[in-house]
């Protein structure tokens, strides 16, 4: 079965987190991504970002390493770095060089603070970049410290979506017009993006800078989560006054009893009747009551678990190939296949068929390995 992005290949330089997983997402919609490793351990370390790709290990400190990466960006569609800000430039293979080659490439850089402004060359991480835009100040009890939301928010929430849509948005430009573009994707930018419903809630009067006291971080009794009796958890969402209804339905107790939904007069008691509920059974029991109900009420899984939920399971959404679980390719087309063989490269895979198809001869490579510029 063909995929959406069959025909184009991506050079993605060896990087962490959000650069790679950018790569794996073009990978899965069957982009051909050439993974350029750094020579050293990290390239030998399996890592399912890898998925799909084909890997050459080349050093771009020498100025031939970074001549093989020109060569394959004469065939390229899409380059992507996640250098901090003018390193790609020093080694020869930044926009401007790349463009002189190849006029329709798409240059998606990924960095954390973005390519312009005060801290454009400061070093940081996922925690440091949500914390300016407001992301993390909103999470966590209120009266404790913020609680960091895994790297899931800042790296691959405003960091790699956000690189694949300027990509996609870039390619589509390209083919129209013929002309590439270079992709500034920083996690501050996507993350503030996020941030838009809590800017527009702030606006209309509805949230606050506070945590704790607001809709969605666990003020209300109704959305939150709730131990039970095995010092597990379970998820309580509902919303709408017919699903909440649900909810009491299922626990058993009487409307009356719990007062209005939304009073806040109440939800001190409200909390504290609910936690006694949901302490009274397991959280298996507890799913088994709320399974197919429409009271979004779930049980709270660890990610070893996660593959053995029926949805998930039904989905094909998480599938075990040697050492690793790997998520199903999303989103789902409609020829996606349910489950598809996931291989993860080694440091340097595809060294020999691109040397091939680039037409280096076998003089030019041994010359390229006695200068230690492929391992």
């Amino acid at each position: 079965m063909s995929k959406p992005l069959e025909g184009f290949r991506v050079i993605e330089l060896a990087g962490l987190g959000p650069g790679p997983y950018a790569g794996q997402l073009l990978a899965d919609m069957g982009a051909e991504v050439i993974l350029v490793n750094r020579p050293g351990p990290m390239g030998a370390i399996p890592n399912i970002s890898n998925r799909g790709k084909k890997a050459i290990t080349l050093d771009l400190r020498k100025p031939e390493g970074a001549g093989v990466v020109l060569d394959l960006i004469k065939s390229a569609d899409v380059l992507i770095e996640g250098l901090r800000p003018g390193v790609t430039e020093r080694l020869g293979v930044g926009p401007e060089a790349c463009h002189a080659l190849n006029s329709k490439l798409v240059y998606g850089r990924m960095t954390g603070w973005g390519q312009t402004g005060p801290w454009a060359k400061v070093a940081g991480h996922d925690i440091n970049y949500i914390s300016i835009t407001g992301a993390l100040g909103a999470m966590g009890r209120k009266g404790m410290p913020p609680s960091p939301p895994l790297n899931l928010v800042g790296d691959y929430g405003g960091g790699s979506l956000f690189l694949v849509n300027g990509i996609l948005a870039a390619l589509l430009r390209a083919g129209r017009t013929g002309k590439g573009d270079i992709v500034d994707a920083a996690i501050i930018d996507g993350t503030n993006s996020m941030m838009s419903i809590l800017h527009m809630l702030s606006g209309l009067g509805q949230w606050t800078p506070e945590r704790g006291v607001n809709l969605l971080d666990g003020a209300k009794p109704y959305y939150r989560c709730y131990a039970t009796q095995d010092e597990k958890f379970m998820a309580v969402g509902p919303l709408e006054p017919q699903f909440f209804a649900e909810m009491l339905r299922l626990l058993e107790i009487d409307k009356a009893d719990y007062g209005g939904q939304n009073d806040a007069s109440k939800f001190a008691d409200q909390h504290a009747l609910l936690e006694g509920v949901f302490a009274s059974k397991t959280r298996d029991d507890w799913a088994v009551i709320f399974d197919g109900t429409d009271a979004c009420v779930t049980p709270v899984l660890t990610y070893d678990e996660a593959p053995e939920h029926p949805q998930n399971s039904a989905r094909g959404g998480l599938r075990k190939q040697g050492a690793f679980v790997h998520p199903r390719a999303a989103p789902v087309f409609s020829d996606s296949e349910l489950d598809p063989d996931f291989h993860v490269p080694g440091a340097n895979d595809a060294a020999d068929e691109l040397f091939s198809e680039l037409g280096y001869d076998a003089a030019k490579v041994e010359k390229l390995r006695a200068a230690g510029v492929i391992t």
